[in-house]
């Protein structure tokens, strides 16, 4: 009886892990890693996976990061990395993934019949392309969590199928839990002792054929009005209102500059979040811009227009924490493209054509091409990411093995960085 077919088997695996819930919680971030049980609970049964298939030195750790290594037939050659994360995007939906494979044959897709939930082809064009052929949906009640299982399901069933045969160096794999809440789990990784790679990558982008190597920098602000609270019969020239001034703050930027007016390599400034009384007023400010310089701009402008705010109201307070978050990849290339030109040879070489695109957000790769591993990445083959029309056609997500594949068998041909 003939075995299954790799198609087969990537999707029993991908149904087997979002079978778990692992959707991190963003309360619970500085308080646990991971920030949810279901991280640790997938951690383990990637481990065992991963000891079945036969790999070397596999970690699972109490805070849901595994590592393994594979060890390679070729000497001499770049040990490669592969990371990917375990967790799902909380976005107020059912943390509970009931993934369905479904034919597509054009139109609408009734996603759960009960619910009377459909994905509307006229409002997810995008679609039509793959017409023919079988698709991962939810049940329409939760994300899909492609982002970042289909990762997972890749990259474990790419390193495990390996023959003795094949020509490859040492691959090193890492899962990391809290991506979703600020890449903590790579920020969290000791690179020395269990990611000792000479680059890496990160399959976290969406259709087919999509590369990124070039990502905002990222900052995160909080912004403390502090007020005078008086009685309002005997207010005047005495209350200073916190709320206002968060509002005299805000209004200094300009409103063309937030993330529902730019595209692109466009930066901006988003207000995200406010907690505030009649004593003080918190602001949350995520900064992003693509450009160095002007990220450093930005970050400057909170500063300066806190100091407008503080004359404004000199009996209030104005503070302002500023803290970086993770870097553009592309600065971290400098003369060696080696990590990035092997993506585009492993495409051709497995018939898919690379559409490089500039990411309006971030990855653990870019943590850890600020830390010296350049780490880019590319596609896992779903559209729609955090939301609950996210779907994945699996002949996307074999081609995403085969590049997965390709990369590590174009790496043992290339000479080890000098140091």
């Amino acid at each position: 009886m003939p075995g299954k077919s790799v198609e087969e088997r990537l999707v029993e695996r991908f149904m087997r892990y979002s079978a778990i819930s692992s959707q991190s919680n963003p309360a619970n971030v500085g308080k646990c890693l991971p920030t949810s049980p279901g991280q640790q609970e997938l951690a383990e049964l990637v481990a065992a996976e991963l000891r079945a298939g036969g790999l070397d030195d596999v970690v699972c750790d109490n805070h849901a990061t595994v590592t393994a290594v594979k060890r390679g037939r070729r000497k001499g050659c770049p040990t490669v990395g592969f990371i990917v994360h375990l967790d799902t995007i909380d976005v107020g939906l059912s943390p509970v993934v009931r993934a369905q494979k479904l034919r597509y044959e054009g139109g609408d897709v009734c996603l759960n019949k009960e619910q009377d939930i459909w994905l509307r082809a006229a409002e997810h064009p995008e679609i039509a392309q793959y017409a023919g052929q079988e698709i991962l949906f939810s049940d329409g009640t939760s994300v899909l969590g492609a982002d970042n299982k289909a990762a997972v399901t890749t990259v474990v069933e790419m390193i495990t199928s390996l023959r003795p045969e094949d020509e490859h160096g040492d691959i090193i794999v890492c899962c990391v839990p809290d991506e979703e809440v600020g890449l903590v789990g790579a920020k969290h990784l000791d690179l020395a002792s269990r990611f000792n790679v000479d680059f890496a990558y990160t399959i976290d982008c969406c259709e087919l054929g999509e590369v990124v190597y070039e990502n905002f920098n990222a900052a995160g602000a909080t912004i403390t009005f502090t007020g005078v609270t008086a009685h309002p019969m005997s207010a005047k020239g005495v209350l200073v209102n916190p709320l206002l001034m968060a509002v005299d703050y805000i209004s200094r930027f300009d409103r063309n500059e937030t993330p529902e007016c730019t595209a692109g390599k466009d930066g901006y400034h988003w207000f995200a979040e406010m907690t505030a009384n009649q004593s003080e007023a918190v602001l949350q400010v995520m900064v992003r811009e693509f450009d160095l310089a002007k990220f450093e701009e930005r970050k400057q402008k909170l500063h300066t227009v806190a100091r407008e705010i503080q004359q404004l109201h000199p009996t209030g307070r104005v503070q302002v924490r500023v803290a970086d978050q993770y870097r553009n990849i592309a600065d971290s290339l400098g003369g060696d493209r080696t990590a990035v030109d092997i993506i585009f040879e492993a495409m051709r070489a497995a018939g898919v054509e690379a559409k490089v695109t500039a990411m309006r957000g971030g990855t653990d790769g870019a943590v850890l091409s600020a830390k010296g591993i350049v780490t880019p990445n590319y596609f896992t083959g779903a559209h729609n990411f955090h939301s609950k029309f996210e779907f994945l056609p699996v002949p996307s997500l074999l081609k995403s093995y085969e590049v997965t594949r390709q990369i590590v068998f174009l790496a043992a041909k290339r000479a080890k960085p000098r140091l």
